[in-house]
């Protein structure tokens, strides 16, 4: 990607949203029961973004190194139903996608936070993080949210991305009326 332009300047041309989850929907923090299960929180706004996304017609997909069948449930319920869990070369999970669906990678915004995500966020239009992201991630994305992981970062890029679409508020009034 060319680092002079804006990342606002790509924002039309994206059509997919790929995800990482740890550091990215969630803080990064888990809480281990006595039991070992790993929780995990997830800000409802980035669910509602992924969600708007979704019915707006947008690709979405998850790789996560991670393999929690919960955050599995949790993403299914949003309806996204490209989810790549335990995913530990990413570029694979990556290059399968968008094989399936014939995408682009020009037309990728992927988000990340840590070097797992470095590979891959080099192959994609549009590379972003969370504010809290690694400083080596930061130092590739051409959009650093101002949001933390966990706390809105997937929200903020989905809705401006959707409003640069005319897609983000374009049904909201005959939803909500």
């Amino acid at each position: 990607m060319d680092n002079a332009k804006s990342y606002k300047e790509y924002l039309i041309n994206i059509t997919t949203f790929i995800f990482d989850v740890d550091g990215v929907l969630t803080d990064g923090t888990i809480t281990v029961t006595t039991d070992g299960e790993m929780l995990r929180k997830m800000s409802i706004k980035d669910g509602f973004a992924l969600k708007t996304a979704v019915d707006a017609g947008f690709n979405v997909c998850i790789i996560s190194g991670g393999s929690n069948e919960g955050v599995r449930k949790r993403l299914k319920g949003l309806g996204i139903t490209d989810i790549y869990l335990g995913a530990h070369n990413k570029i694979e999970q990556l290059d399968e996608y968008l094989d399936i669906y014939n995408i682009k990678p020009e037309s990728v915004l992927y988000m990340g936070d840590d070097i797992p995500d470095y590979p891959v966020m080099k192959l994609v239009g549009l590379p972003c993080c969370p504010q809290d992201a690694a400083p080596e991630i930061k130092a590739i994305s051409n959009y650093i949210s101002h949001k933390n992981g966990g706390k809105g970062a997937v929200r903020d890029i989905i809705e401006q991305v959707l409003k640069v679409h005319g897609k983000w508020n374009a049904n909201f009034d005959a939803k909500y009326d």
